[in-house]
């Protein structure tokens, strides 16, 4: 057995914002994926897995059964027989490594599920969120559910805010451009809840509040309007901006040894950093004009291109 794959997926705008309200833009990313399979091999991996599948069964029985059943009977009957998920998605890394796990065990043993080939409307989009959210929060604590919405339906996600969200395209790949998104390995893994705590802790001091609505957001917003009309010019001036407001109020989310690295391109103008997912480690996501001029002041690093337009 091995079920269909599940891929990781990247937030473009909304990291930290979308708790509060800001916008958002999820995109699938194709470069990584997982699938439920059974052992044959029994390797550590395999055996790890299981493990902590049998744990996140026993959790699924704690969330009300009025938003979602699942056949637990099938579930357990596969667990003893050693499935586990089987997945390149690295962990820690802000690409929705457990968004794609909850996404397959919804997709295989929920009742009544949400199909991506239903009309999804809003209520519906809202409903899985809200499913997912529950499922995920084993892992972080608390969760939006966004990753798995976005693993599981492997469509854009636009957030207008906590309770509106819906499909979208975004513009069109372009091999050749020269303007690309891209990651950055910072070769450290990020935990997601020690990062979240910090946010929240931040959040009493009203400075912060101030900053998050009247920089962090705005620019979110508009980073996002841009990259959807496909306003180039006026996305990276407003990426730019974000870079800042990250550098400046979100020190303690960027691995110290990125400092320096992401004031020079603010500086140069060369590209833009900005966190991936909630930072601390894993992935950094950098936005260039210019990929080869990127890649040149970016050498030692190890750089992955994520869109080109």
């Amino acid at each position: 057995m091995k079920g269909p794959l599940f891929y990781s997926k990247i937030l473009l705008f909304g990291e930290y914002g979308i708790i509060k309200d800001s916008k958002g833009l999820s995109i699938p990313y194709n470069f990584y994926n997982g699938a439920l399979k059974m052992n044959n091999d029994a390797s550590e991996t395999a055996i790890k897995s299981n493990d902590s599948l049998k744990r996140f069964e026993a959790y699924l029985h704690t969330i009300d059964a009025s938003l979602v059943t699942f056949d637990f009977k099938k579930l357990q009957q596969d667990l003893e027989a050693g499935m586990y998920f089987d997945s390149s998605i690295p962990q820690g890394y802000g690409v929705g490594s457990s968004g794609a796990l909850v996404a397959a065990i919804y997709d295989k043993y929920a009742f009544d599920k949400i199909t991506v080939l239903e009309n999804l409307t809003r209520e519906k989009l809202l409903k899985l969120k809200a499913i997912f959210s529950a499922m995920e929060s084993f892992f972080h604590g608390k969760s939006s559910g966004l990753d798995p919405l976005n693993s599981y339906l492997s469509i854009p996600i636009l957030i207008n805010s906590k309770d509106n969200i819906e499909a979208t395209g975004i513009p069109s790949q372009n091999t050749e451009g020269k303007n690309a998104v891209f990651l950055i390995d910072s070769g450290v893994i990020g935990e997601t809840a020690p990062m979240v705590s910090i946010f929240m802790e931040s959040m009493k001091q009203e400075g912060f509040r101030k900053m998050l609505k009247n920089q962090f957001i705005k620019h979110t917003d508009a980073c996002v309007d841009d990259f959807l009309k496909g306003d180039i010019k006026s996305l990276f001036g407003n990426t730019k901006k974000l870079s800042k407001v990250v550098l400046n109020h979100f020190k303690p989310m960027i691995p110290q040894q990125f400092h320096e690295l992401w004031k020079k391109g603010i500086e140069t103008n060369e590209y833009y950093l900005k966190l991936c997912g909630s930072g601390g480690g894993g992935y950094i996501l950098g936005f260039t004009e210019d990929i080869d001029k990127a890649k040149q002041s970016l050498k030692d690093y190890n750089l992955e291109v994520v869109y080109n337009f």
